[in-house]
């Protein structure tokens, strides 16, 4: 694995589970590194916070390790972390849902430092506008973008098998996604609130 890094394409993560297999450590050390943020991104796609998404991305690539001997179709890796990433999330988010114990943590004493109240009450606003007008996309937008908008350089293999896609069209359908998102955000600074167009 030495020398530039190809792209994470489902053959070139198969080849890195090979060589994970045969006891090379950088291998899964690489695989690691191309699909934690993606699957960080699902897990979060599921309603998780940050912390729990972690936690679900830390159990998927634990399992993976358990499962190295048992996976038949190396070239398939990333859809088989995908799925464990979703049931993972799904149940993390159920036992979530059926607790809902308030967290003294989540109730400071004092206000948060840096940002004055009236900065604060302004991003946080911008912030539910936006995820407020994203949930008016159609679902497979808002699924698109939640994986996508948050990767530096995400690999349209493994977000088309993880959504279904073909490799050829994400790119076109994220720019599709996109507009639509600016338009909604464009009528709602006209309107002060977005017409869907």
């Amino acid at each position: 694995m030495n020398g530039q890094r190809p792209a994470a394409t489902n053959a070139y993560i198969g080849e890195l589970l090979q060589a994970a297999r045969a006891g090379d450590r950088e291998g899964l050390s690489e695989i690691v590194r191309e699909l934690t943020p993606m699957l960080w991104h699902i897990a979060r796609a599921q309603g998780l916070d940050p912390d729990s998404s972690s936690d679900v991305v830390q159990h998927t690539w634990l399992t993976l390790v358990r499962s190295l001997a048992d996976i038949r179709t190396p070239a398939a890796l990333t859809g088989w972390l995908v799925k464990v990433t979703k049931r993972e999330a799904w149940r993390v988010a159920r036992a979530q849902r059926a607790e809902r114990l308030v967290d003294p943590a989540d109730m400071p004493d004092t206000p948060e430092q840096g940002l004055g109240p009236e900065q604060l009450a302004v991003a946080a606003e911008t912030d539910q506008s936006l995820w407020t007008l994203l949930r008016r996309l159609p679902e497979r937008c808002q699924r698109l973008l939640r994986i996508v908008a948050f990767v530096p350089r995400p690999d349209y293999a493994a977000v088309g098998a993880s959504l279904g896609m073909p490799h050829g069209s994400i790119g076109p359908t994220r720019g599709r996604c996109l507009a639509r998102l600016r338009r909604l955000l464009e009528a709602g600074v006209r309107n002060g609130e977005g017409q869907a167009s």
